[in-house]
């Protein structure tokens, strides 16, 4: 069932705070449609860890609402943990061996036994885990445990599922083969939360994103809305030939960043990538600065806005 408003997922205000004096997650408010990926993005303390604990029923949220499935966490908690899948960033069952952990899943979810045999079977070769399966969990490396948290899950059935950084750990193949399958899973009418720190795995596998900073929700929208809305960014990286590296840092940020409009510089081996609004008109001021430090320009290029780009707009405003 959804609420009146067709949404799977409805956050209100929702506050956290864990000392009474600072809040973790700060009003923030959002929602999830029905069959939707809703990424959440965020450095490392934004609070996003912290709103999927409060959406989960982990922990209470200090003031503000929030309906799962048409279910309030405060007063449906056990409800909607019937209702629900999530993978956390902390590890469990480390004890049991891979083939347990889908046999403890099942159980727990009171899933028939001939559907866990089945589903388990097909889990683990699609999640690459055949070789692995009698090993208990704390014996794998930390992309197999990741692998396994997540494939553990899809063993039930669920209408929401929380992913909090589900490919930490695996490799470039892996990852994408990870997020096509929870693609996939949409068809079946799931709605997912969706946190990571890799922007392009929010490009690839988000229908809407929201954009975390010091426990606020400080941009939301599409990958396309976000990019349009910062449109007059650009992206200028120019290549150095024979850098000093241990002065180049410094003094190109010094120097450009006082030109109007820029807001990033950052300085990797042999390029210069400066992030800024209006860039285009600003390009021979730039290179004449360089040029002035007796810096010798390889290559240029300027090019419109990644997500990474905006995300680094919004976070360092």
């Amino acid at each position: 069932m959804l609420d009146d408003k067709g949404y799977a997922i409805e956050v209100t205000d929702l506050v956290k705070s864990y000392d009474g004096v600072k809040n973790a997650v700060d009003g923030v408010s959002f929602h999830v449609k029905e069959g939707e990926i809703y990424g959440l993005l965020g450095k490392n303390g934004a609070g996003k860890s912290t709103l999927i604990k409060v959406l989960t029923t982990l922990i209470p949220a200090t003031s503000g609402s929030a309906r799962i499935k048409d279910l309030d966490i405060k007063k449906d908690a056990i409800r909607i943990r019937k209702r629900i899948g999530v993978v956390q960033q902390e590890e469990s069952f480390d004890y049991a061996s891979v083939e347990k952990n889908f046999d403890i899943y099942g159980m727990l979810w009171e899933v028939p036994k001939h559907l866990i045999e089945k589903r388990k079977e097909e889990l683990i070769e699609f999640f690459n885990l055949g070789e692995a399966r009698k090993k208990r969990a704390f014996e794998l490396s930390g992309g197999q445990k990741k692998r396994l948290q997540v494939a553990r899950e899809f063993i039930h059935d669920t209408d929401i599922l929380f992913l909090d950084e589900p490919t930490v750990g695996m490799d470039p193949v892996m990852r994408r083969d990870v997020l096509n399958f929870i693609r996939e899973k949409l068809k079946d009418g799931l709605s997912i939360i969706f946190t990571t720190q890799i922007l392009e795995e929010a490009d690839f596998v988000c229908d809407r994103i929201g954009i975390m900073d010091k426990g606020k929700m400080v941009a939301e929208g599409t990958s396309r809305e976000l990019k349009e809305k910062f449109g007059t960014m650009r992206k200028l990286v120019i290549g150095i030939i024979d850098p000093p590296n241990d002065k180049l840092s410094e003094s190109v940020f010094n120097s450009v960043r006082e030109i109007a409009g820029i807001s990033h510089v950052t300085v990797t081996g042999r390029e210069i990538s400066i992030l800024g609004s209006n860039l285009g008109r600003n390009v021979k001021s730039i290179i004449e600065i360089i040029s002035s430090m007796n810096l010798a320009i390889d290559h240029i290029s300027l090019d419109v806005p990644s997500l990474d780009d905006v995300f680094l707009e919004v976070v360092n405003k």
